[in-house]
């Protein structure tokens, strides 16, 4: 078991081809690999309900399982735990997956109702930075969900931290933002997919300024795959109440103005620019990354 400390990040439409043209990765060639990824749960969605994600991966002539555990962490940055081995195919290694600590306590007939659920297929373009002591791998990420007839679009960056302090995935996401409009994003492909498949949406309740932060960028999350205005307007109230200073008379002015300046940039159909992403970047970073992710 390895713990798994990346940055996610949502990219704009255009935001792609802008990376590739940044000055960190201008000078780098980067690795392309087609993976076509199977996600397993129970008919009713157990292990989705246990934060848990269950895939099977063909990368290239290799089948890698992997179970994925519930995050830690808020504005972008999560901490999971994560088991991955290659198996022979062409299904699951059930008894490898039973010997797993994650799955001592679940009844072991969950085993044998684990089925298909949804699938995700995307090019994903590599490159590795190494300096000063960090190493990071980061991954562009380009395709589709899908659930059913349903489809959803993957376009986003992760920066996964190898070797280093998390610091360093700050710093490297504050200098793409730049230039490429990106922002941070809490919810995993699997989460995406379970929402999908499922039909909705949940968001998390806004409690603590980080709280409100991970709603807001759930709320975005669930604006990019549906579309649907309302999301948006959850955004924007969860911003303002980040901006709101409440009781608190040490609370830090220049969040708040962060926190208002990304409301209001809502309001506006183009709101996704490097300036937001710099903004919630500065938000994320400041707050402490101390929720429960999907």
């Amino acid at each position: 078991m390895a713990d798994e400390i990346e940055l996610k990040l949502a990219l704009e439409a255009e935001a792609p081809e802008a990376l590739r043209r940044h000055p960190r990765l201008a000078g780098l060639a980067p690795t392309l690999t087609r993976l076509g990824n199977t996600y397993y749960d129970t008919p009713e969605g157990e292990l989705e309900g246990a934060r848990m994600a269950l895939r099977l991966r063909r990368d290239g002539e290799r089948l890698l399982q992997t179970l994925k555990t519930r995050g830690q962490g808020g504005g972008g940055l999560s901490t999971r735990g994560e088991w991955e081995w290659e198996v022979p195919g062409p299904g699951l290694d059930l008894a490898g997956l039973a010997a797993l600590p994650p799955m001592a306590e679940r009844d072991p007939a969950l085993l044998e109702r684990l089925v298909p659920r949804f699938a995700t297929d995307f090019m994903r373009e590599t490159w590795w930075l190494e300096e000063h002591g960090l190493s990071v791998e980061l991954a562009l990420d380009l395709g589709e969900i899908r659930a059913g007839e349903q489809a959803v679009a993957i376009r986003e960056l992760e920066l996964e931290l190898k070797a280093g302090e998390p610091a360093g995935l700050w710093a490297l996401a504050e200098t793409l933002a730049d230039s490429v409009a990106l922002r941070p994003s809490d919810t995993s492909k699997a989460a995406r997919g379970g929402a999908l498949l499922g039909g909705g949406w949940t968001l998390p309740e806004g409690t603590t300024p980080a709280a409100w932060l991970h709603r807001a960028s759930v709320a975005l999350d669930a604006l990019a795959d549906t579309g649907q205005p309302a999301w948006r307007d959850e955004a924007r109230e969860a911003f303002h109440r980040l901006a709101d200073p409440g009781d608190d008379a040490r609370d830090d002015e220049a969040r708040r103005d962060d926190a208002r300046a990304l409301a209001e940039a809502l309001e506006t159909e183009a709101w996704l620019t490097p300036a937001f992403g710099r903004r919630m970047l500065r938000l994320a970073r400041q707050l402490p990354g101390d929720v429960d992710l999907a």
